[in-house]
């Protein structure tokens, strides 16, 4: 019946199965009735299982604990001499990763088996009762394509699994047994892949050999009315058999031609290995495993374990039983680590770079949720799937209080404990109970402030990080960052290289909209943030001129004080930008307004003028302080300042905190010094200081320490050596 050819005059023919409609009800009718008969055969063992399983009243295998080496681990780091299909060389072949999915039962790990002659079920406990309980592993290579295979389990107990293998996965091979047709963890599975933004995938009918012709034909149409309008679509529909082989070979040559149209994965991005598997093994130590995502990892590699931000060093690689040098992109991976133990790693972890990530605890995201789903409620409790990590998160609608089913919407996800992902990294939404898949979304912001509800300004930067090139990306995320961005925060935020950085600042800077405002290390700033700064050091300047009209100018740590919270890379460029704009000058640590000059009173020039003639009448025996200014004819604070001027203007020297001398005074001690030296030598004690000056030991005490530290003299015990 499926090989009938339909009349090309006929429209009544259902196009590509060769049924007139007018039988296509019936046809129906009897395909529920046969599945029904088929299922209800192949009860019997499920009942097995679940009759097992109640009775232990345990998960069959826990999440958060790994399973110790199975057979397949204790092969995993040797030469798979005996296996069917020869390994290339690494460096020439193209790598795929090839994911299951599909109902319990039906027979995804019995198909790899199959195509690979490798068993995926690794655990003792899955080849007793006869189902896949967690991620199972197989190569295939198909002339000059290595396919790994991930599969994952099937029943929906496992589902939280089945997520932690398809992540990183280029193409799905959807399994819908012809004795059973699409059963719920089919569409569980195939909204999982939808939602993870899986695009290509090829459609297995297996157990075919059990089903007539009639029956596989409707089986045809229902997964093809099934992924109508998905990116399933036109995905190619292979019945197969794995217990007579029919059909696998036209498998393997879609699976070929599907991994050929694969774009290769950029091994140039940074590495990112998120962690399915983690065991001790002797002679190794710890050894983990999982799907290089992107980047690439050599031996001896310093990298980094996230979130716990421990360092460790790459022992080994191995990639399909054989030992590497280098692993990239798209390669199923085991890395042999040194400097951790096993029992700190855990299912969920991510291997990357050292010191360039951090995890995060709250995102911004476009969440949507399936048509199937119940409505959820902005602040509902949801489980939380990225990669192999699962966190509880708090789902908070940035704009509604409802999200309905079948929609999509802005919301902040704020998890229980932190997850290492990327802006554009996919991930899972599932009912916190019952659990149940309800929908995914993507990440947006993983750097995310707490937001205001309905505040158009986080709608509108969302939006551009969602839609914008990396251009707009990078301008969006700077003109949010008051402080400027460093190329480690950039990084770290975006997951880019420098060099895309560079690449997305430079039209922004060659058009002013950016500044680089440090340029070591490399930091921008918006245009606006700098001339901001600037005018708030403008005012600042004018403002200390008119409050001290006697003073030169402000200290440059008292000016960035007062340009408030801006960073130093921002004030720097700021102060630059008014100095060469020739509106600010600076001298030392001083700033002051371009051009000024002190302007005294004829009142606080003359006060200038008794300040400088009583310090060099008195020589050597200088009054104190408030008693040069008790004569003078100005307030006290105002002769300060003045006192401040004589100082800067180097008229007097200070000696000591409150001892100042005028400058002709020093010049005389310098010369009698000389003199001193010349006539009797090198050697001054004290007493013949006193004696030469005139001095007592108030005086004598802190000029030596104050010729001491311009080098005239250098203390030897108890005297002084003349230089």
């Amino acid at each position: 019946m499926t090989g009938a050819v339909k009349p090309a005059w006929d429209p009544s023919y259902v196009a590509g199965t060769g049924l007139h409609s007018s039988d296509l009800r019936g046809a129906k009718k009897r395909l529920i009735a046969t599945l029904s008969e088929l299922e209800n055969r192949a009860t019997h063992s499920k009942h097995i299982y679940i009759t097992i399983s109640n009775r232990n009243k345990k998960p069959l295998f826990d999440n958060a604990h790994f399973a110790p080496p199975s057979a397949f681990d204790l092969v995993l780091f040797r030469p798979l001499a005996s296996s069917r299909h020869p390994i290339p060389a690494m460096d020439s072949t193209k790598h795929v990763i090839v994911g299951t999915a599909g109902h319990i039962d039906h027979g995804k790990s019995t198909l790899v088996e199959a195509l690979t002659g490798t068993n995926p079920d690794r655990l003792e406990e899955e080849k007793r009762r006869g189902i896949t309980i967690d991620l199972g592993f197989a190569f295939l290579d198909l002339e000059g394509a290595r396919l790994g295979f991930v599969d994952v389990p099937g029943h929906e107990r496992f589902v939280r699994n089945m997520l932690a293998g398809v992540g990183g996965i280029d193409l799905v091979l959807l399994v819908i047994a012809a004795d059973e047709s699409i059963k719920p963890q089919t569409r569980e599975h195939f909204d999982i892949c939808r939602l993870l933004g899986i695009p290509r995938g090829i459609i297995a009918i297996t157990k075919s050999d059990l089903v007539d012709a009639d029956v596989l034909g409707l089986v045809r149409l229902e997964i093809e009315e099934f992924v109508r309008g998905s990116f399933l679509e036109a995905a190619p529909i292979i019945p197969v058999s794995a217990r007579s082989g029919a059909g696998l070979d036209a498998l393997k040559q879609e699976l070929l031609r599907s991994a050929q149209s694969v774009p290769p994965r950029d091994a140039t991005r940074h590495f990112r290995l998120p962690i399915d598997r983690s065991f001790a093994m002797k002679g190794f130590g710890t050894v983990v495993t999982g799907t290089l995502v992107s980047g690439a990892v050599k031996v001896e590699d310093e990298v980094e374990l996230y979130p716990p931000q421990i360092r460790v060093r790459v022992r080994g690689l191995h990639s399909g039983g054989k030992s590497v040098t280098r692993a990239v992109a798209g390669q199923r991976t085991a890395v042999n680590l040194a400097g951790i133990e096993r029992e700190e790693i855990e299912r969920g972890m991510v291997l990357a770079p050292p010191g360039i990530f951090e995890p995060a605890r709250r995102l911004d995201a476009r969440v949507t949720l399936l048509g199937s789903a119940r409505p959820l409620k902005s602040r509902a409790r949801v489980h939380f799937h990225q990669g192999t990590a699962e966190a509880i998160a708090e789902m908070v609608l940035l704009d509604g209080n409802e999200l309905a089913p079948g929609a999509s919407a802005i919301a902040q996800l704020r998890l229980e404990k932190p997850v290492l992902l990327l802006p554009g990294d996919r991930f899972i939404l599932r009912q916190f109970s019952p659990v149940e898949t309800i929908g995914g979304g993507v990440a947006l912001d993983v750097r995310a402030a707490r937001h205001r509800r309905n505040d158009p300004h986080v709608a509108q930067f969302l939006e551009t990080l969602e839609r914008g090139n990396r251009e707009e990306i990078l301008a969006a995320l700077v003109a949010a960052s008051p402080h400027g961005l460093s190329m480690p925060q950039i990084i770290s935020r975006t997951g880019w290289t420098g060099g895309d950085v560079r690449q997305a600042a430079a039209n922004s800077i060659e058009g002013k909209r950016l500044r680089v405002v440090s340029p070591q290390p490399w930091s921008i700033a918006s245009a606006k943030s700098v001339a901001d700064c600037a005018a708030v050091l403008r005012k600042a300047i004018e403002d200390f001129h008119r409050a001290n009209p006697l003073l030169p100018g402000i200290p440059k740590q008292e000016l960035r004080g007062r340009a408030g919270k801006t960073s130093a890379e921002i004030f720097h460029a700021a102060l630059d930008d008014l100095v060469k704009a020739n509106t600010v000058a600076t001298s030392g640590d001083l700033v002051q307004r371009a051009g000024r000059e002190i302007a005294l009173s004829d009142e606080e020039a003359r006060a200038k003028e008794l300040i400088e003639k009583e310090f060099e009448r008195a020589g050597l025996t200088v009054p104190s302080f408030v008693a040069v200014l008790e004569k003078l004819p100005v307030e006290s604070r105002r002769a300060q300042k003045i006192l401040q001027i004589l100082l800067r203007e180097k008229v007097l020297i200070k000696v000591a905190d409150d001892l100042v001398f005028h400058r002709a005074a020093v010049a005389r001690l310098r010369e009698t010094l000389a003199k001193y030296r010349k006539e009797r030598g090198e050697r001054l004690p004290i007493p013949a200081f006193k004696e030469l000056t005139g001095v007592t030991r108030k005086y004598a005490i802190p000029l030596l320490e104050y010729l001491d530290r311009e080098h005239v003299t250098r203390r030897v015990g108890d005297e002084r050596v003349i230089l």
